[in-house]
C-alpha cells in the first residue's frame, strides 16, 4: 500500500481496454501528466469503459484531484492530486459510482 510521489516534469502512461459488448467501449492508451501525489487504488467491479467513466467522474469531483485514468481490466485506479487524498473521501466516491474500493494497488 503506497503512494508514488513524481515531478510536474514526468509523465506516466496508462494502458486501459473496454468489455463493452466485445470491447464497443474502445481500447487505448492515454498519457498522464504527472503534477502532484500520484497514487493507484484497486477497486473490484468494473468490467467496461462506462465503469471507467463512471469511477472516473466521482472521483475527480474530490477536491484536489487533478487527474484521474481508471482501467477496467485490471481495476486500477490512477489518482492524481494536489496532495494525499483521505483514503475514506476516496472510498467514499467509489462507493457512490457503484464499485468497491479493495485498497491501494
Amino acid at each position: 500500500m503506497t503512494a508514488e510521489t513524481k515531478t510536474e516534469d514526468e509523465t506516466a502512461q496508462a494502458t486501459g481496454s473496454g468489455c463493452c459488448g466485445g470491447g464497443a467501449c474502445g481500447t487505448g492508451t492515454a498519457d498522464v501528466q504527472i503534477g502532484g501525489v500520484t497514487t493507484v487504488y484497486q477497486v473490484t467491479g468494473m468490467t467496461c469503459g462506462h465503469c471507467e467513466g463512471a469511477v472516473s467522474s466521482e472521483i475527480s469531483e474530490l477536491p484536489g484531484v487533478t487527474s484521474v485514468k481508471a482501467v477496467a481490466s485490471t481495476g486500477q485506479v490512477t489518482v492524481i492530486s494536489e496532495a494525499p487524498l483521505d483514503d475514506a473521501a476516496v472510498r467514499e466516491a467509489v462507493d457512490e459510482a457503484g464499485y468497491e474500493l479493495v485498497g491501494r494497488a
